[in-house]
This record gives structure tokens, sequence and C-alpha cells, in this order.
């Protein structure tokens, strides 16, 4: 019998509060899985045979915060010393159209594991770490193979964005090749992402783009047409695949709005497209057209005098996404050292504070109005392209020079 060492998240004393106000309740999904294969659990999901109704009524009692989340499906948010947890009665589905399922609450663990999407996911663990597997999650899981629960094709039906969950989860937990059942269901159900919103989609893709190596799966993707529908353009794979290895070769975290510009051609267009299409927050539009729109010139040789001109104009984040980028399309592996010394001057970058004020430039003999931002923008300039100078006397006669040349 397969049972699950203890884990910090499960002895939590917020854990264990919940677990014990619900009774009969089990660790389902995501956290079971990653805590099978080691890696950190950040969500709890908890399956329960009890209705909402009744969840609601033992949360009371027990002084639990809660907050009906999904109560039409089942799903309850329950909140302790802070932490969210969420609190689902086991279901079944009724009827579904390909995006969303009308279901039916039910007391049958094996019906409620038939319903998920991958047998990986459908694993439950006790408060005391018994596994429970009704569909041959840990099998399976061991082997790193992605496999739908029953047939491939009528999981896809159910919810279209299994096709890209599919790719996702092979991306982050698959083993050797994909699975071939899921492969070709994927490939002919694919009409039916067009079906799907824009935020789902994004949703997912940006998840995969966070995998150590998303770029096997995405060279799947474009093989079997399925890239294309959801990402504009040509894929530029092997500019992101190159830039996943700097990641893992640097020990950066992936960032998926950085490796999704790497994905896209040079082009603002594919930019604002993908950003319309997957309806991204405006952070992210602007960001995603801030790197794609980049004409900088950034060269491994750049001075470091030239990098903190650069990045007092640009930021940090602007300035490191375009060292990254241009490092991901270097073709030179030997300058790696160079690329590697800019971002890092970048991290360790402190903007310096311009020392002058429009109340100095009025001191030095420029009346109020418009001429005063534009006297204090030049000798800015001057200041900027001094390495941000400190020498107070060479301020003041840069601007007194300044205010002088205004004046004739």
């Amino acid at each position: 019998m397969t049972r699950l060492d203890s884990q910090p998240w499960m002895s939590a004393p917020a854990t264990r509060k919940l677990m014990e106000a619900l009774g009969e309740a089990r660790f389902v999904g995501g956290a079971v899985r990653n805590a099978l294969l080691g890696m950190p659990v950040t969500d709890i999901d908890i399956a329960t045979p009890l209705t909402p109704d009744k969840i609601g009524a033992r949360l009371v009692a027990a002084g639990i915060a809660f907050v009906p989340t999904g109560v039409e499906h089942g799903t309850l948010t329950a909140v302790v010393e802070g932490r969210p947890f969420e609190v689902t009665t086991l279901r079944r589905d009724v009827a579904t159209d390909g995006r969303r399922a009308v279901v039916a609450f039910t007391d049958d663990w094996r019906l409620d594991a038939q319903r998920r999407d991958f047998t990986m996911n459908a694993l439950y663990a006790a408060p005391d770490g018994e596994i429970f597997d009704f569909v041959g999650g840990v099998d399976d899981l061991n082997a790193g193979r992605v496999r739908f629960v029953g047939d491939a094709a009528s999981r896809i039906r159910e919810d279209y964005l299994r096709i890209l969950r599919l790719f996702r989860f092979h991306a982050w937990y698959g083993k050797g090749e994909i699975d071939a059942e899921a492969l070709r269901a994927a490939a002919a159900e694919k009409d039916g992402l067009g079906r799907l919103s824009g935020e789902r989609i994004a949703k997912e893709m940006l998840r995969l783009l966070e995998a150590e190596n998303p770029a096997p799966v995405l060279r799947l993707m474009r093989s079997c047409g399925i890239l294309g529908d959801v990402l504009p353009g040509e894929a530029n794979i092997a500019r992101l695949e190159s830039l996943a290895k700097i990641d893992a070769a640097n020990f950066f975290a992936p960032d998926a709005l950085l490796r999704l510009v790497a994905l896209l051609a040079d082009d603002k267009v594919f930019a604002a497209e993908v950003a319309g299409r997957w309806k991204l927050s405006n952070e992210a539009r602007e960001r995603l057209a801030d790197i794609a729109g980049a004409r900088e010139e950034i060269v491994p040789y750049l001075s470091v005098r030239e990098a903190r001109k650069l990045l007092y104009r640009l930021g940090v984040r602007p300035f490191k996404d375009r060292v990254l980028l241009k490092w991901a399309q270097d073709a030179k592996t030997s300058n790696a050292v160079s690329w590697r010394a800019l971002s890092a001057l970048g991290d360790a970058w402190v903007r310096p504070r311009f020392p002058l004020s429009g109340r100095d430039v009025m001191l030095a003999g420029v009346p109020q109005g418009p001429l005063v931002g534009q006297v204090l923008s030049k000798v800015e300039e001057w200041w900027i392209d001094s390495d941000f100078t400190d020498d107070e006397f060479s301020l003041a006669e840069r601007l007194k020079a300044m205010v002088q040349a205004v004046a004739h």
C-alpha cells in the first residue's frame, strides 16, 4: 500500500484544524501528486462526501471562515489562520458542453476519481498519509506518464482545455514520449479550442511556459497543428529553448511572459495580437509590448558605464528582459560570461537620485515656467552622460552654463 510520508503542510495546525472539523475528508489532486514526487506543494485541495451545506455548518461550528466560491459545483474556500483551502463535495458529471459541467453530488470516491482529467490528479490522501488510488495514478506518476482517466477523447470533449493541460502536464511531469492515445485524441479534437475563453488559454499556456524546458512539448503542439490555434505567427521555439537553458544553467526562475516574447516573432503586431486574444492584464500587455518593441543596441561587450545609462533610462526589469532575450539569440556560447555579468549588474543596480530640482534652476536665474523643466532635463542628460557624477561643483557649473545658454 502506498503511503505518503509526513508532510509539513499536512501536519500544520491550520490543516489539522480544518480536517478535524470536516471529519471524513481527504487531500486530493496537485498536493498529493507533488508530495509523492517530492515537489513543492502550494495549493491544498480537499475532497469530502459532505454536501456543501453540511461543510458550511461544520466550518461555522469550528469557527472557520469560508467563502462559497463555487457552491453550485460543491466548492467552498475555507480560510484557516489566513491560509485558503478549497473544499469540494465528491461529484460526478451529469452533462458537459466542452467548457463547463453540470454536476451531481455523490458519496462514492470512485465516481469522483473517474470524472477527473489525468490519473495522476485522481489521487487521494487521508490525514494519516494513506493513499487511495482508483485509476492507476501512482504507477503513471512514477512512470512519468500523463494519461487521461478512461477514454481520452471523452475526457477532452467534457472540457477542451484538457488539450492544453495534456501538454502542460507532460512538460512538467512527463518522462519520455507523450501518451499516444492522449496525443491522438488531442489532435482530433483541437477544433474545440475555439470554444475556450482567452483567459483560460492564457492561464494554461503561461503555466506550460514555466516548465523547466517547454520546447519539446511546444514542438509536439506545432506538429499536430495545436500551437498555431493558440499562438499567432511562426513560433521561435529555438530561441525559447535557448532561454530555458540559460535559466536552468544560472538558476534563474522561469519567467512566463519573457518566454512568451522569446517564442513570438520579433514583431510588436504578434505581441499585441496574443495579448488581445489571451485577454492579458494591462500590466502584462505593457510589458509584452515593451519587450517586443525594444530597439536598444545591447551587446555582450557593453561597458559598465553604458549599461548603467540604460538601466537608468529603462529600469531594472526592462533592462534584464532585453539582456536575457539578446543572450538567448546569441549563438556564441563564449559570450555567456559577459551576458551573465550584465544580468548581475542589473540585479545590483541602485538607481541614483538626480541631485537638482526645479527650485535649483529658478535660484540660478530661470523664471518659473516651461523653461525650468527644459533646463533641468538638459542638465540631467549631461549628468547621465557623466556616469551620474556626484561632484557638486561640476553640477553647479553645468547648470550655470546651461542657464546662460538659454538666457541669450
